[in-house]
């Protein structure tokens, strides 16, 4: 089974040809704009230092940035990616490839929890350096220098917008993943005897997360060969109709695996909420609490539990 496109892949399959002309084309870059860019290119390149320097001075200003500043093994990679962007940004090919390395300055900052914001201000005091040199240039012809200026200035918005997706969609995938191993860990699948498992449920059950608990149910029981579960929900304070048909039919789904599952935990509210909403528990094994399932679960696979005699 192929495995799900991240965010970021996902993002990028959005930039067929056709797409980043049309990006192009937001920006107004024409012909006469690729001109201009052409005649000031040793502005950019034979002072890229001072440029790069100005993008990363402005974040050294700020402790929010230290997640970049601070980590020489980040910091390196990002002053040699500052500048092939900004010798791309004048070679005046702006198709994949430049994309690419966009997306990619866009995943480092993101690594980086840079915020945007950070990010906006450093990339305005390296514009305001590219653009003095722009203007030193035409020192008769302000007019010609501000021409040139704003021509290089439209493919720097070309460039924010696909650096700031680039990191929207790393975030993105990050918090999905996150919430993935917080799912994954609030509903643990415990077994504590042979053929016996627990599954505790706290917290907030919604659609979701009862998908979520049914797979790794299912899973569980064909792991460990289970043929008894006791799912507690003492800690879930409320559960609605979507969820509770998701909980029967997970429990039909074991049932078909060879497994009978006990719900216990069933609060008076919750109690109460299944049945204003007509749900029909008729065919769930449920009990008050916790220590009741697990002496069903023993008493179902034939365990019998004595008390050992005190020592006189």
């Amino acid at each position: 089974m192929s495995k799900p496109r991240s965010a970021l892949q996902f993002r990028m399959t959005e930039f067929a040809p056709s797409d980043i002309e049309r990006r192009l084309e937001f920006v107004n870059l024409g012909p006469d704009d690729r001109a201009r860019i052409a005649e000031i290119k040793a502005d950019v390149l034979d002072h890229l230092d001072e440029h790069v320097e100005a993008f990363f001075g402005h974040l050294a200003k700020f402790e929010e940035a230290r997640g970049l500043t601070g980590r020489p093994e980040l910091i390196g990679e990002a002053k040699q990616l500052k500048r092939e962007h900004l010798i791309a940004m004048v070679a005046g090919e702006y198709g994949r490839e430049y994309i690419d390395q966009r997306f990619r300055l866009g995943q480092l900052y993101s690594r980086a929890a840079l915020e945007v914001s950070i990010f906006m201000g450093a990339f305005h005091s390296l514009m305001t350096s590219i653009g003095r040199r722009i203007m030193s240039r035409y020192p008769k012809d302000s007019l010609a220098g501000f021409e040139h200026f704003t021509s290089l200035k439209k493919v720097a918005f070309f460039d924010i917008a696909i650096i700031v997706d680039a990191m929207m969609a790393d975030r993105e995938q990050t918090i999905r993943q996150q919430q993935d191993a917080i799912r994954e860990l609030s509903t643990p699948t415990l077994q504590i005897r042979d053929r016996l498992l627990i599954l505790p449920i706290i917290g907030l059950l919604d659609t979701q997360r009862a998908k979520q608990l049914t797979d790794s149910l299912l899973h569980a029981v064909r792991a460990h060969r289970a043929r008894v579960v006791v799912m507690d929900i003492t800690g879930v304070a409320t559960v609605d109709s979507k969820v509770a048909n998701h909980l029967i039919q997970t429990v039909e789904a074991a049932a078909l695996m060879g497994a009978s599952v006990i719900v216990t935990g069933v609060s008076a509210e919750v109690a109460q909420s299944l049945v204003t909403l007509g749900i029909d528990l008729g065919r769930i094994t449920t009990l008050g609490d916790l220590q009741g399932g697990l002496e069903e679960a023993e008493r179902i696979l034939g365990y019998v539990v004595t008390q050992a005699a005190e020592v006189a």
